[in-house]
């Protein structure tokens, strides 16, 4: 957060997009407040009965009705997807907080839901001209969306019918650790490339395009997909998911070392000898990625 605060003090005032994505985050994640209004503990959105659920619901339908009063229509589809996922984030807190068997599915809301926020602002911060709905990574692949989907599946199935495998907090407080790293690690490399970072990669150089050696590129060259590497995994170790730990590992490796590959004969195109240079000093980062094998 402090690097985000210091990122928008650089580049000048966050973009009317950045301001009504962040208000409409804070808005949704209100919903952890929930409990303080209704004189409950955290754990009533998680217990049985209507009482929690027709708060949730009454919640969502003002918070809803205000983003339409206060947004057109084109700031309006931003801010119902920040709101999405501050709600997600909020209900992410009212789980962790309390002491269901749901706790760190919680923990994994809340790491989930920031992570996907965080891209758009930090993408509004940074590269305010390639800003899109999909900046916020929410339609990034349908292999994307099934891995989720995937992981859920597991979570609940094996909380049903292995329910202690689900309490194993050291080992979810370990996957816990993996997703802040990999998540401040992505962020970090966000903010250091600046205006040189874009979610889809390039094919031609602009005039502003440099190379970044500097920062957490001098310990990787690909940073960026190294947090995201470790992030992935470290949700599902926060899950205690075996069968999807194995299969996020398998996948996120193969998506990387080819999406790698194809980045770096781009940016052989782009920088020549130089870019070859600081490939020669500095590794990609992730376990047996060794990049384009292509020389000049």
């Amino acid at each position: 957060a402090a690097m985000m605060a210091a990122a928008v003090a650089r580049r000048g005032r966050l973009g009317r997009e950045g301001r009504a994505s962040l208000c409409s985050f804070l808005l949704g994640a209100s919903v952890a407040a929930l409990p303080l209004l209704l004189g409950s503990s955290p754990s009533l959105l998680a217990a049985p009965g209507l009482r929690g659920r027709l708060a949730l619901a009454l919640h969502v339908a003002g918070v809803n009705a205000a983003l339409l009063l206060i947004y057109p229509r084109p700031l309006y589809k931003i801010a119902v997807r920040a709101c999405f996922l501050g709600f997600a984030f909020g209900c992410g807190l009212l789980l962790s907080a309390g002491r269901s068997a749901w706790r760190h599915f919680g923990w994994y809301m809340c790491s989930l839901s920031l992570f996907h926020y965080s891209e758009y602002l930090v993408t509004a911060i940074n590269n305010p001209r390639s800003l899109s709905l999909d900046s916020f990574l929410l339609n990034h692949s349908f292999e994307y969306n099934l891995a989720a989907l995937s992981s859920w599946v597991e979570f609940t199935l094996e909380k049903l019918f292995f329910p202690e495998l689900k309490q194993i907090t050291w080992l979810s407080t370990v996957g816990l650790l993996m997703v802040i790293f990999g998540d401040c690690l992505r962020k970090a490399a966000m903010l250091t490339a600046g205006s040189n970072f874009n979610h889809i990669v390039q094919n031609e150089k602009s005039d502003t395009h440099t190379l970044v050696t500097t920062g957490v590129y001098g310990w990787f060259r690909h940073p960026s997909y190294v947090g995201w590497f470790y992030w992935s995994i470290g949700t599902q170790v926060l899950l205690c998911n075996p069968i999807c730990v194995v299969g996020y590992a398998l996948a996120s490796w193969r998506f990387f070392r080819e999406r790698i590959e194809e980045e770096e004969i781009t940016l052989i195109h782009f920088f020549g000898e130089e870019y070859l240079e600081y490939k020669r000093k500095v590794p990609s980062g992730l376990p047996f990625i060794k990049g384009v094998k292509l020389e000049l």
